[in-house]
């Protein structure tokens, strides 16, 4: 009976554990031509931010600055410190999807507070050695994300808009 206990727990261990696991941004042995994007934010108190961010690159889920924000973040209360990052990327035809998030300090405040969120997919051959940046507007009626170019401020290919961007409660 013990015996099958402890399989039991080391099986409910394993099932509800999960491990989220993020690609590099360039392949481990590319060689070829680099660019950048970084992400951005637009910080309106020390609680709430507007977000925007690389969420995946060719599909493959990676680490940003939403979720470098939320780790650092974590048990601090109602005081958040946005995190920015600046990505490598290769500079080849690449499909990017891109973000546009409203993120509190604390989960209490997403839940009592309007989030918005709008994410689509943008697809172009960066150009070697340029800075691109995420760029974006958050609001109740209208809601959009964009790459653009740093220096330029041209925007890649096209903005990705939503109207009413707000998500529901289960959604947040």
């Amino acid at each position: 009976m013990k015996k099958l206990s402890l399989i039991l727990i080391l099986l409910s261990i394993f099932l509800f554990t999960g491990c989220v696991s993020y690609q590099p941004t360039i392949p481990k042995n590319y060689e070829g031509k680099k660019a950048y994007i970084m992400d951005s934010a637009s910080i309106h108190s020390s609680s709430k931010a507007d977000m925007f961010y690389l969420e995946k690159i060719n599909d493959a889920k990676i680490y940003n600055s939403r979720y470098s924000t939320l780790d650092k973040n974590y048990g601090r209360g109602f005081n958040m410190i946005v995190d920015k990052f600046n990505h490598d990327i290769a500079a080849k035809k690449t499909k990017f999807t891109i973000v546009g998030r409203t993120e509190y300090a604390a989960p209490i405040l997403a839940l009592t507070n309007p989030v918005y969120e709008v994410r689509g997919e943008i697809e172009f051959i960066p150009k070697e050695n340029i800075q691109y940046i995420v760029k974006g507007v958050l609001g109740e009626k209208k809601s959009s994300v964009w790459i653009e170019d740093y220096e330029t401020k041209e925007i890649i290919n096209k903005k990705i808009e939503v109207i009413d961007s707000s998500l529901g409660f289960f959604e947040k």
